[in-house]
């Protein structure tokens, strides 16, 4: 239970606990410790002239007579023991419960945990900064001795400083003055001592008490230096010792000082001034030699202007250009600010424009005579190297816009080769007077087609000459560009090698040699401007390895090296760069597109020019197809030499070849109309041609055949058209469609761009065909027209068989111009389908007037019949007639199976209107006179048209004529 009054303290238990007992929590964490209060704090706080403001607790500056709590030196131990017990090591609970009290092993509680020092380990932490402080403080805080001192000097200098503050604050600015005017009047105020009446005894004892006032200032400002002073005179006597010490110091320094210099002068003269006037003799040498070099490359630059004029006299403008950069660059880098060449950069300019004129004005001749000489007998490519040389130097001044040059003198030479072909054909055509007929288009038109046409062959074969002769000189300028290209990728390469640290020597002395090559031409006396370049450089390379050793000489050498290398790069960067480049390769291909456009361009002019009378239109197919082929045989070639595809040329063919399409049907219709109008419905004979022809559709050829003159072992016309082995009975007109759709087939083949308006057409003619045949026949038209006097069965039966062979030939027409389609053309195929549907119901309805026909005829002779004998009857007999009749008229017209089916609808005709007239009758099935008489009559009907060919199986069934009664 001992303890010291430094312990902490024991914590208490509180008033709301169980039974009085203080209870720790479980689950005790340092964020819930209870506060402990700090130690007392023994330091005073800062003096502020106030006297001794100590803290509440303890200080050891305290007066010691006053007796606190903290002055018991008795602790809590001793005051608890009682010296009356003889157990003295009993603890505290004996002296209240008595001497009976036995100690027992008390039992650790469950709810106090075990406390260990880990416990104290926060509370620790938190007062021990806490400590270090006070401890701090009790070392730093001074005893009451010297507290008495400080107070007495602090009260002194407060003293001081309230006597200071009572001088007037006037005194101690630093503009303080007496020459000012207000400055004297605020010090001596001489306002209150004048009076008007003079001097009083006032203003005596005034000036007495501001004299007083002033000496008084004086004595506490002297007072307070003399304050001062007293403070620092260590201060001063030391600062006065130091300095006669520093004094001494100097003058053994300057003693030093004076011996060192002597001897530096003697090591100069004895080991420096031989070795520096041999440097510098040698550095004269060198500057010398500099001297030597410069004046001859002046002696150089000096020819360049002669030089120049020699080389533009003989057309060697690349030469004169690279002669120029190569001065212009020596002037800028080698012979900078030389007085005597102050002018030669000015005219070398503009010799250099004079150059740039003098090229395009070349350039622009050349193309003319290159472009207005004989397309035959000549080389494509004229002066190649000539072309070559301008379009470098061109290249070289960047004029990126010489061929724009060229596009208009070959605008100019396509018109002028349409011009010539005319000229030269007009000669040969006696016709045609030039004198009288002036203009090209007129002339043109008084062409007949044959001439014209071999006109617009020359002018063909012109363009196509000119084209090609066009692409060899732009190839020319393409290599020259390509290889430009080739020698920048290759300059840059070397720009790359020369950055490795490895190969920089062997590359800056690679772009050397390259850069001196390039170089131009004669001088004064045979030299070159880069043989004086490369003299220099020697001499400058012995002067640097004669001088390595110096390091003065490295940096000079280093400098003029890299000037040399960006010397010769400036002039490769001079052409163009790789983008430009890419641009005049693209304006020569767009070149060669326009000569293209151009060439189809007066090639649509010479087509318009003809067309103007429509002379175009009235051609005959065998003509235009002619025309057309020429035609795209020549778009054909330019698209294969220009890679560009026609648009112009192409649509006028078109334009063209839609006119001549719309003549040609319009012709065809017309034709068509005037045989269907003069058509009189009766079987026509089959010419050996129209055979034939029909053969060769067979055989898978769509085409016309040519015409056979006629002799004697020509076949006779056949009674039918053999078709795939059935015969086909058809009138005239069918036979001439037949070879007119052949005739729209074959100028699709030869024309294929007409396909998809051929096609409308062609439709648009096999429904003119259906429509007026059903008009004529159907719609009994052909009374009037033709006048016919009935339209027989006959009539329709043949009218039926030519539609049939109309039907049977769709397809294959739809074939042949499906391959002439594009694959996005094919939806205008329907139109054959809604043609063919047309057609078959034409057919259909004409099969039903046929059976309508004889139903009203069953109905006529049906209703007057009455059964009485003699049998057969005679209504009978008339219907049998009438039933051979037809088989007759349709028999060799229509194929066996139509026959068939056409008689089996008159049958079941001829079982409605007698099973409705024995109705009417009255007469049944009962086995009577009547019946028998019946039956008699049908199997006369029947033994009839049993006798009729193919109609061997056709018969009445007397079950279904009968009506049962009811």
């Amino acid at each position: 239970m001992a303890s010291s009054h430094s312990s902490s303290p024991v914590p208490r238990p509180s008033g709301r606990g169980r039974a009085g007992i203080y209870h720790k929590e479980r689950d005790a964490s340092p964020n819930r410790c209870r506060p402990v209060r700090s130690l007392p704090d023994v330091c005073p706080k800062e003096p502020t002239g106030e006297g001794r403001a100590l803290c509440d607790g303890p200080s050891v500056v305290a007066e010691h007579d006053r007796w606190t709590v903290f002055s018991s030196k008795v602790n809590l131990p001793a005051a608890l023991n009682d010296p009356r017990l003889a157990k003295r090591e009993s603890d505290f609970f004996t002296k209240t419960w008595g001497l009976d009290f036995a100690e027992t092993e008390v039992m650790p509680s469950f709810y106090l945990p075990n406390i260990t020092r880990e416990h104290f380990g926060p509370y620790l932490q938190e007062m021990a900064q806490r400590e270090r402080i006070h401890e701090r403080c009790k070392t730093i805080c001074p005893n009451k001795d010297d507290v008495d001192a400080v107070s007495s000097i602090t009260t002194n200098h407060d003293k001081s400083r309230a006597e200071l503050e009572q001088v007037p604050k006037i005194f101690m600015k630093p503009e303080f003055a007496l020459e000012d005017p207000a400055t004297f009047n605020a010090v001596l105020p001489w306002s209150h001592f004048n009076s008007a009446g003079g001097k009083s005894s006032r203003d005596v004892a005034s000036s007495k008490l501001l004299q007083e006032k002033l000496s008084h200032y004086l004595d506490v400002v002297e007072v307070s230096i003399a304050r001062q002073i007293s403070l620092r005179s260590e201060a001063f006597f030391h600062a006065m010792s130091s300095q006669h010490e520093l004094q001494d110091r100097l003058q053994e320094t300057q003693r030093a000082v004076s011996v060192l210099r002597g001897r530096t002068a003697a090591i100069d003269r004895v080991m420096c001034q031989g070795p520096l006037r041999a440097l510098r003799t040698a550095l004269t040498r060198n500057n010398c030699v500099k001297l030597h070099n410069k004046l001859k490359l002046m002696a150089a630059v000096h020819q360049t202007q002669p030089t120049v004029q020699l080389l533009l006299s003989t057309s060697e403008f690349v030469g004169a250009l690279e002669l120029i950069a190569t001065t212009k660059e020596v002037l800028q880098q080698e012979l900078q600010g030389i007085h005597s060449f102050r002018h030669l950069g000015s005219q070398l300019c503009e010799l250099e424009k004079l150059i740039d004129k003098m090229m395009v004005e070349d350039f622009s001749m050349y193309a003319r005579s290159d472009l207005n000489r004989s397309l035959k007998d000549e080389p494509q490519v004229l002066e190649k190297e000539r072309l070559a040389s301008l379009v470098f130097g061109l290249l070289r001044q960047r004029k990126l816009d010489f061929l724009d040059i060229y596009s208009d003198e070959m605008i100019m030479a396509a018109k002028l080769i349409v011009s010539q072909c005319v000229a030269e054909n007009v000669l040969h055509i006696e016709e045609i007077d030039t004198e009288v007929v002036t203009k090209l288009a007129d002339q043109m038109r008084l062409m007949t087609f044959p001439q014209w046409f071999q006109l617009l062959t020359s002018v063909f074969e012109s363009f196509l000459l000119f084209l090609q002769r066009i692409k060899a000189t732009l190839n020319v300028i393409k290599n020259v560009v390509l290889e430009i290209q080739d020698s920048n990728q290759k300059m840059r390469l070397l720009e790359e090698a020369a950055s490795e640290p490895a190969g920089q020597e062997s590359c800056q002395s690679l772009q050397l040699l390259q850069g001196e090559a390039e170089l131009a031409y004669l001088t004064h006396e045979g030299l070159f401007i880069s043989d004086a370049l490369s003299e220099a450089q020697q001499q400058q390379v012995q002067d640097q390895s004669s001088a390595a050793g110096t390091r003065t000489q490295q940096n000079r050498t280093e400098p003029e090296s890299t000037s040399r290398e960006q010397n010769f790069m400036s002039a490769e960067n001079m052409m163009p760069s790789d983008q430009e480049l890419n641009r005049v390769l693209n304006n020569i291909q767009e070149l060669l597109f326009t000569a293209s456009d151009v060439s189809h361009d007066r090639c649509v002019k010479v087509l318009t020019a003809r067309a103007k009378d429509g002379s175009l239109e009235r051609l005959s197919s065998a003509e235009f197809v002619c025309l057309s082929q020429a035609v795209d045989g020549f778009i054909r070639d330019t698209e294969e030499l220009c890679g560009r595809r026609s648009v112009s040329l192409r649509g006028a063919l078109q334009s063209q070849a839609n006119r001549f399409v719309h003549r040609f049907h319009e012709e065809r219709k017309t034709k068509l109309s005037l045989l269907l109008d003069n058509e009189r419905w009766k079987q026509a004979e089959v010419p050996a041609e129209f055979q034939d022809l029909v053969n060769s559709i067979a055989d898978g050829r769509i085409t016309l055949p040519e015409r056979k003159t006629t002799g004697p072992d020509d076949k006779k016309p056949a009674e039918f058209l053999l078709v795939n082995g059935q015969k086909y009975a058809v009138v005239g007109t069918v036979l001439l469609l037949i070879r007119i759709f052949l005739e729209y087939c074959q100028c699709v083949s030869d024309i294929p761009a007409i396909a998809t308006d051929m096609l409308t057409r062609l439709s648009d003619l096999l429904k003119h065909f259906n429509s007026r045949s059903c008009q004529l026949v159907l719609g009994a038209g052909a009374l009037q027209v033709v006048g016919l006097k009935t339209i027989t069965t006959k009539n329709l039966a043949l009218a039926s068989r030519c539609l049939q062979l109309v039907v049977l030939y769709i397809p294959v027409i739809r074939a042949h111009f499906e391959t002439k389609l594009q694959p996005k053309q094919f939806s205008v195929l329907r139109h054959f389908d809604h043609i063919t549907k047309d057609y078959n119901d034409h057919i259909s309805e004409i099969s039903a007037k046929l059976v309508a026909i004889m139903d009203s005829l069953f109905e006529k002779v049906l209703s007057k019949y009455e059964v009485k004998a003699p049998m057969p009857s005679a209504c009978f007999r008339n219907v049998c007639k009438q039933m051979a009749k037809m088989h007759e008229a349709i028999n060799e017209l229509l194929p066996e199976d139509q026959t068939q089916r056409l008689f089996l609808r008159i049958n079941a005709s001829f079982k409605m209107h007698l099973k409705r007239q024995l109705a009417r009758l009255g007469v049944v099935n009962d086995g009577g006179p009547q019946n028998g008489l019946v039956v008699v009559d049908v199997a006369f009907y029947t033994e009839n048209v049993q006798v009729l060919k193919s109609l061997e199986r056709l018969e009445l069934n007397m079950a279904e004529i009968w009506e049962q009664k009811r």
